[in-house]
């Protein structure tokens, strides 16, 4: 995974890297099998003040968001762009390759020559192996991460080495915004039960990519900075945890 920093604008909040950059809490994610509109991300980064973009070289809209970021008149450096290699990329050479060619379609000088390396779905296990044949430590891991699947032993020991853990999929592919006590939550603050997951996801010290294809949407998971929830809504929503994983991959193998 290769990111490359801009944000910090427009009033979200950043968290630190090692390296000394800062990536936007909040970002607007990308995929493929319909993932992608090019009216929504023009809107998140003219309207919404989205700064952190989030996509693959698998998920095929590379050089969709170069239109998207051209047309929204948003500068290249107020923007940190993720963008992830898939393993068929792995090794020195074919590495550099893949980041030029994602940087080529992504419009952008600066990807290829990346400012900010990290890791995707990466357990202990895989970080300690890398810690044996790197010399670089990546500066973050993206995890799925939502109420029902909040991997905390995984996200203290990204903290004990100063990876920023991210996380997608917050919204827990739309089933907890049908949960009878997420519901009751958003009711009590007078939110949306989207508005609840991300704001919890952030205040646990989560950079959160949401997805999104719809203005409205986006307009609304973007509102999650003017109210803090409590700690005992918070502590309730941690022990929503029953490790149900809703993204199974196959590489790297995960258990379970």
């Amino acid at each position: 995974m290769a990111a490359a920093e801009g944000g910090g604008v427009h009033g979200c909040p950043v968290l630190p890297l090692a390296n000394g950059r800062s990536i936007p809490v909040l970002g607007l994610g990308t995929s493929h099998q319909g993932g992608y509109s090019h009216d929504a991300v023009v809107h998140a980064l003219q309207k919404c003040g989205i700064r952190h973009i989030d996509t693959a070289k698998r998920y095929g809209c590379e050089s969709l968001l170069q239109k998207a970021i051209k047309e929204s008149g948003v500068k290249r450096e107020d923007l940190w762009i993720t963008t992830k290699l898939w393993h068929s990329d792995y090794g020195y050479e074919n590495t550099k390759k893949a980041c030029l060619e994602s940087c080529e379609r992504l419009g952008v000088e600066y990807l290829g020559l990346c400012r900010s390396i990290g890791v995707s779905n990466f357990l202990i296990s895989h970080l300690e192996q890398l810690k044996e044949d790197c010399v670089i430590t990546p500066h973050v891991n993206q995890v799925e991460y939502h109420p029902f699947q909040r991997p905390q032993e995984l996200v203290d020991y990204c903290r004990s080495r100063d990876i920023v853990f991210e996380g997608y999929c917050p919204l827990a592919k739309g089933e907890a915004l049908t949960h009878p006590s997420i519901i009751q939550l958003a009711k009590k603050y007078g939110r949306t039960p989207a508005q609840i997951c991300i704001r919890w996801s952030i205040q646990n010290g989560i950079v959160t990519i949401p997805k999104s294809t719809k203005a409205e949407r986006i307009q609304e998971n973007c509102k999650v900075f003017d109210f803090n929830l409590r700690e005992e809504d918070m502590e309730f929503l941690n022990a929503m945890n029953i490790n149900r994983k809703l993204i199974h991959l196959t590489y790297p193998l995960w258990k379970g």
